[in-house]
């Protein structure tokens, strides 16, 4: 962390726009891109809140080929595959399988909603660890990318959602 409270480092930057995308808007207060969390908590259009307020059966629904779980088990292994790959993991990693099995039970659809946080949740460990490394494209690219990555499956999901009616 910077030494000036009011500047913030870019490693902060990023998560600060991950956290947005995954855990919502922080109540009551301004967003950079998703619609604002209300001070009660209500309206929050992050990744976690939009899974936990979908059953197992919305989850397993086929829109466009797809499913809500199989893109959720998708940006889990892809928020997984940041923290391999900073390990020296080079794959292969099976992305066309990731978004499979598309149809959940219950217990599934609670393991899938698990993964997504702790994959969540290594990531923002990784790089929280990356504060006092000297900023490359491994490190900012990473966690922009994965930054926009889950922002775009957020958006995906979203729209599936609405097209479930």
């Amino acid at each position: 962390m910077s030494e000036n409270p009011a500047v913030q480092s870019p490693i902060e930057g990023l998560l600060d726009l991950l956290r947005e995308a995954v855990e919502g808007g922080v109540p009551g207060e301004g967003t950079s891109f998703l619609d604002g969390t209300a001070r009660d908590g209500s309206g929050n259009h992050g990744l976690l809140a939009t899974l936990a307020a979908l059953s197992a059966e919305q989850a397993s629904r086929d829109v466009g080929g797809t499913s809500v779980a199989g893109q959720a088990r998708h940006t889990a292994l892809h928020l997984e595959v940041l923290v391999r790959w900073d390990r020296g993991e080079r794959g292969p990693f099976d992305w066309k399988g990731s978004f499979l099995p598309a149809a959940v039970s219950d217990t599934q659809w609670a393991e899938v909603q698990s993964r997504v946080r702790r994959a969540y949740e290594g990531a923002v460990a990784l790089a929280r660890s990356w504060e006092t490394r000297p900023l490359d494209g491994d490190v900012t690219g990473g966690l922009a990318g994965a930054t926009a990555h889950v922002a775009y499956h957020l958006g995906a999901i979203r729209q599936m959602v609405k097209a479930q009616g």
